[in-house]
């Protein structure tokens, strides 16, 4: 028989029986798996069997790419996609009005699916013009100071604040990196079935790094972008803010989108879109008795007190 085949055959074996291993460990015994086929590829290199030293270090990306992001992993990726974030933006220093929108963050988790994170919610000003913010899955919450001036009442700061609560929630930063470990793994794993090695030593790290890059760059999809206004709509609601004044923050966008070409302008779908799908969720939302009288009076104080440096 054809030497060529053989080896092709022992491939498709050793291949398999990493699938079926795969496909049949639980989560707790994933990272176990993951150590032994990666000191297998190593030993397997080392003894000269290189192509199935390939194939084993491919299960052993396979395995990584199966494992579960915890509560505490999902904290340091975010901590580092703060830390890009602030490579890029400056911290607006204003403490009281730093107080007053971490104030509405916690009513509005605290009403939320998932109140608590492994380090907490918490929410950041950036010295910046331009109207954009961030999330990341570590709970950290970016807005700017062009952003924030847009918001003519408490509500309305809210639903900003909702809808980087509904990324979060969502785990959408969390999906990306798992999509991107299962497209490194079935690269690796390709390029070892077909004997041509593993020439990456790319680390997660640069992975993830990848991925900020994209996040602050280019932002969430247009769906995601949705999914998270929806959300907002809905925990505003049950925060017993008016849902309402999310259509009125997204007209002030809506009138201002076309002068910035930065921001909310370049990573999310245009305002027009977005207050049509609002106002398709609000048609089917029980929404609260308007109690936003109640709020005015401290939403006037941070006004007045911020008026000339972001109002």
């Amino acid at each position: 028989m054809n030497t060529k085949f053989i080896n092709c055959l022992k491939k498709i074996k050793y291949f398999a029986l990493i699938l079926v291993v795969v496909y049949f460990s639980s989560c707790s015994s994933m990272g176990f798996f993951t150590d032994i086929l990666s000191v297998s590829g190593e030993i397997a290199n080392a003894t000269g069997n290189s192509d199935v030293g390939a194939i084993l270090s491919a299960g052993s990306d396979l395995t990584k790419a199966m494992e579960s992001i915890t509560p505490e992993n999902e904290y340091y990726i975010g901590r580092g996609v703060a830390a890009t974030i602030l490579t890029n933006y400056d911290v607006y220093e204003a403490s009281d009005l730093e107080i007053y929108l971490n104030k509405i963050c916690k009513v509005l988790t605290e009403n939320s699916s998932r109140p608590e994170l492994y380090n907490g919610y918490h929410v950041k000003i950036l010295d910046a013009d331009e109207m954009n913010a961030f999330a990341t899955c570590g709970g950290h919450i970016f807005i700017t100071k062009g952003l924030i001036s847009c918001a003519k009442s408490e509500d309305a700061l809210a639903s900003v604040i909702a809808h980087e609560i509904g990324h979060i929630q969502f785990e959408h930063s969390v999906k990306a990196i798992k999509t991107s470990r299962w497209t490194q793994a079935g690269s690796s794993s390709l390029n070892a079935f077909l004997a041509q090695g593993n020439d990456s030593n790319t680390e997660m790290d640069n992975v993830i790094g990848d991925i900020i890059s994209n996040m602050v760059n280019s932002g969430y999809s247009k769906t995601q972008e949705y999914d998270a206004d929806k959300s907002a709509v809905t925990l505003m609601a049950a925060s017993g803010y008016n849902p309402s004044a999310m259509l009125d923050f997204l007209e002030v966008l809506k009138s201002k989108e076309n002068y910035f070409f930065t921001g909310f302008s370049k990573t999310h779908p245009s305002a027009k879109s977005r207050i049509s799908k609002v106002k398709k969720v609000l048609k089917k939302l029980e929404v609260p008795e308007d109690t936003s009288m109640f709020r005015e009076e401290r939403f006037n104080v941070i006004y007045e007190q911020y008026k000339t440096k972001i109002f």
